[in-house]
């Protein structure tokens, strides 16, 4: 099989990791990839959010697969215009990827669906903000209604904090979705659906803040681990069966299947599961926590997805043991990272862990560079989280980047059994 992954990020690196374990696939393209990516699959400089780009490439090469990678080319309808031109795609049609790119989009499925969520409320005029404002709180979750890359979202208990945000957004022309906040712990699940069917891969948790102990700004994510210790396979089934599945279904009925991969944001609260948001494609970071476990044929599971034959696939096979992935950040992230400095450390080998390129690019001497916020990651398996997050750290301290940054204790709640599922009321 020859696999076409669209994306540049340290996302796309795992995924053409994992595909590169896969004897059924024989060649890998990414476009535009990254250095990283370049070590292991051919690169081509294509606009991934340009459909005549990238179908152009599907057909130069022949491809049997095409994997869409990040949000923005699956809203615009990139796996559209693939689909039509003939190929298989992983990845859903901009109809359903409005799941992600509509917020209110996704709490009119939910709601149909008969699936928790948090009670939310559209802002759409600044004049509407302060009122909408005191009908929530004391905690305040602010959203942008549209795509954000994970960084559109304040969650305070100051009010003033809360209606800044909110007046940003909305005076850059973005409605404003207000919501109560969930309590108990957060989980990111990853489904492949293809329709009504539904396959669960491993649950992982994310880290949002920027800084130790959840503290800062939210971010594209800083880190994640896989398996979830403290939660209970019960609880997971619940997901499953009374989340996506009833999402999947849903959306059928709606004439707008979903195929691809479907990413449940829960949290786990008092009464159970209820969603924070579904993302239309892999997470990042956890897919690279995720799929280092992965010891299924991932080409294979992509391509039943993409070909209405999931529920005739194989289930996916874990390897035991936990694995972690932490990101490493440019200075002033997430503001206005600074990017351009020269990263070392990169190459050297340790047992169980790799490096994927995430913001990257190389200078006209071939040094590697730093080139957007979320650098690097690195990704660490072991017999359990105690040992992946020793092997991840000791790997990321021989990294060096000027001014970068990166959470320490990515895990560390989980190992130190500091999480756990509030009793049920």
């Amino acid at each position: 099989m020859r696999v076409l992954v669209i994306g540049s990020g340290a996302r796309e690196h795992a995924l053409v990791e994992a595909l590169r374990r896969d004897p059924g696939v024989s060649d890998i393209w990414a476009a535009p990839g990254n250095p990283g990516i370049a070590q292991h699959a051919q690169v081509r400089p294509v606009d991934p959010c340009s459909a005549e780009a990238v179908t152009g490439l599907a057909r130069e090469i022949d491809a049997d697969l095409v994997v869409i990678g990040p949000e923005v080319p699956l809203v615009l309808g990139i796996a559209d215009a693939v689909r039509a031109a003939g190929f298989a795609c992983f990845g859903p049609s901009a109809a359903a990827a409005r799941i992600e790119g509509s917020k209110a989009f996704a709490k009119d499925v939910m709601a149909a669906a008969g699936v928790r969520t948090a009670h939310s409320e559209v802002v759409d005029h600044p004049g509407e903000l302060d009122a909408a404002l005191d009908r929530f709180g004391p905690t305040w979750v602010v959203k942008d209604d549209g795509l954000a890359a994970g960084k559109g979202v304040v969650v305070t208990a100051d009010r003033l904090a809360a209606r800044d945000h909110g007046a940003e957004l909305l005076e850059q022309g973005h409605p404003v979705l207000l919501e109560s906040f969930l309590d108990g712990p957060e989980v990111s699940l990853f489904c492949l659906v293809d329709g009504a069917t539904v396959v669960p891969l491993l649950p992982a948790q994310d880290h949002k803040r920027v800084g130790d102990g959840d503290t800062g700004p939210n971010t594209g994510g800083m880190g994640a681990y896989t398996p979830l210790p403290w939660l209970p396979a019960e609880t997971l089934e619940e997901i499953v069966t009374g989340v996506v599945e009833p999402v999947a279904a849903e959306m059928v009925r709606r004439g707008v299947p979903f195929s691809g991969l479907l990413y449940a944001g829960l949290a786990i609260g008092q009464a159970g599961p209820a969603v924070v948001e579904f993302n239309c494609r892999f997470g990042d970071p956890e897919t690279q926590a995720v799929l280092a476990l992965l010891e299924s044929p991932l080409g294979a599971l992509l391509y039943a997805t993409a070909t209405g034959t999931l529920a005739r696939a194989e289930r996916p096979r874990w390897k035991d043991g936990s694995a972690l992935t932490v990101v490493l950040a440019a200075e002033n992230y997430p503001a206005r990272p600074r990017t351009g400095d020269v990263i070392s450390g990169t190459d050297t080998a340790a047992a169980n862990t790799e490096v994927l390129h995430a913001g990257t690019s190389l200078r006209e001497d071939g040094a590697l560079q730093s080139a957007g916020g979320r650098v690097l990651n690195v990704v660490a398996t072991g017999s359990d989280l105690t040992q992946a997050r020793a092997r991840a750290y000791e790997r990321i301290a021989k990294v060096k980047l000027p001014g970068g940054h990166y959470r320490t204790d990515i895990a560390l709640a989980a190992v130190e059994d500091r999480i756990s599922i509030p009793a049920r009321v």
